[in-house]
């Protein structure tokens, strides 16, 4: 029965407030109820109410009705304070099985000052900023990366108890936000089958950039490792240059899946240890999954993609 019932909540929040990498807060978006705070005040408020009809005493009455005016009143407030908020999706990158994944999101003002709003994901504590008048805030969000691939949080709770704290105005907003996880690193050797083989090999030739033969200097292009950069010729006045390098090897350089030994999770650990490893000395590789060959290359964009076919390996499409 619960789920049934929090399936029916989902359904009916998605028709309502459907997901979208930009969401303003109106009165169909927002959700409004005493607070704890609120209950027992409206619960002296009654028997202020009743003292006052037994002892027929006027200031009990004037002052039971002050009160009741005072939490009409913070109704509009709590809700003016969410109303017109605009919540739009920042950036993420990707980030490994044990990390903490940080979602960006941008709170927005086109008109009033917004104050004290709070937002997360319940049970951990929300977040709560200021958002100026006209003007914009930014707040990190993070979740526990647990498991490789997509990371899609559930909806997340915007909510506002300003001015005195007696309600509280909420609103359950999808920013539509996702975040790619490659699985965890774990050093370990890899088999002959996948290593570069002997180093005395026959026709042994330079061929793709690497890290062991040096073959002069060349003008930089964005991407190219700062390492590498040579810094006495910048001195020089000669401008950035790079120092390229040739890799030798008689054959290509393959991470196999098929080649490693343990169940598939630790498989796909190894094979990101090892292409973090070949990124960093700049070494050409391939990869190749059940169903799927990078050919070999090199750089930050070759190491993306193996990274992402790694944490996507196995998903539906």
């Amino acid at each position: 029965m619960r789920a049934a019932l929090k399936s029916l909540w989902r359904r009916w929040l998605a028709r309502r407030i459907p997901p979208a990498a930009s969401v303003r807060l109106n009165q169909r978006r927002i959700f409004i109820l005493p607070s704890r705070v609120g209950a027992v005040f409206a619960v002296a408020l009654l028997l202020m109410l009743l003292v006052g009809i037994n002892y027929q005493n006027s200031l009990a009455y004037g002052l039971t009705f002050l009160l009741v005016s005072v939490f009409v009143v913070t109704i509009l407030h709590t809700y003016r304070n969410l109303a017109g908020l605009v919540l739009k999706a920042g950036g993420g990158g990707a980030v490994f099985v044990g990390e903490q994944a940080r979602f960006r999101v941008r709170l927005e003002s086109r008109e009033r000052e917004h104050q004290a709003v709070a937002l997360g994901w319940p049970p951990s504590d929300l977040v709560v900023r200021d958002v100026p008048r006209q003007g914009q805030t930014e707040v990190d969000l993070s979740l526990p990366a647990a498991r490789r691939g997509w990371l899609r949080p559930e909806r997340l709770r915007v909510e506002s108890r300003f001015p005195l704290g007696l309600l509280v105005a909420w609103s359950w907003v999808d920013l539509d936000q996702a975040m790619l996880i490659y699985p965890r690193p774990l050093e370990g050797d890899l088999p002959l089958s996948a290593g570069l083989g002997d180093d005395e090999e026959e026709g042994m030739r330079a061929r793709g950039q690497g890290a062991d033969d040096f073959q002069g200097l060349r003008e930089y292009q964005p991407g190219d490792s700062k390492r590498r950069l040579d810094w006495k010729a910048y001195s020089r006045g000669q401008g950035l240059l790079v120092k390229d390098f040739a890799m030798l090897s008689g054959r290509d350089l393959w991470l196999d899946f098929d080649s490693l030994g343990g169940d598939s999770e630790m498989r796909l650990s190894l094979l990101c240890h090892w292409v973090l490893q070949f990124t960093e000395r700049q070494q050409a590789f391939g990869l190749q999954l059940p169903g799927q060959v990078i050919a070999p290359d090199y750089g930050e964009g070759h190491r993306d993609a193996c990274l992402r076919a790694l944490a996507l390996f196995g998903a539906r499409a």
